[in-house]
């Protein structure tokens, strides 16, 4: 009976250890462990004061994206509108080259971005610019 009682114990203390290594993995530690995607070296400047700075219209850009981004979840936007990209893939991070649309010219622009980290965590940043007249 003794043998039968110390077994069930040792059961009982190994489920409940395991049961809390278990826990150990709940959604809020995984997105603490999520890192956002960056989005850095926007190369046009902002339309911002006191500069009030203006862009050439069909000016190329890029961003450059952090490496932890699904590369297929990237998006590129301006005034809500698709904007076709390429991406270059280094080891340290993806640039985003792109071209303003003729349409624009003379017009305020915001150029959104977005990216899903591999992760799962997803962000999105933007830029207000001037694109000046002919």
């Amino acid at each position: 009976m003794n043998i039968t009682h110390l077994l069930k114990s040792a059961l009982l203390i190994a489920l409940v250890a395991l049961s809390s290594q278990a826990l150990a993995y709940s959604p809020e530690e995984l997105a603490k462990s999520c890192k956002k995607p960056r989005f850095t070296d926007f190369n046009l400047p902002e339309y911002k004061a006191p500069d009030n700075s203006e862009v050439a219209p069909k000016s190329e850009f890029f961003i450059k994206i952090s490496a932890w981004v699904d590369p297929t979840t990237i998006t590129l936007t301006a005034k809500k509108q698709p904007l076709p990209f390429t991406i270059e893939t280094t080891s340290t991070f993806f640039k985003v080259k792109a071209q303003l649309p003729a349409e624009y010219t003379g017009e305020f622009i915001r150029i959104n971005v977005g990216a899903k980290a591999v992760l799962g965590c997803d962000d999105n940043t933007g830029w207000l610019i001037k694109v000046a007249d002919h």
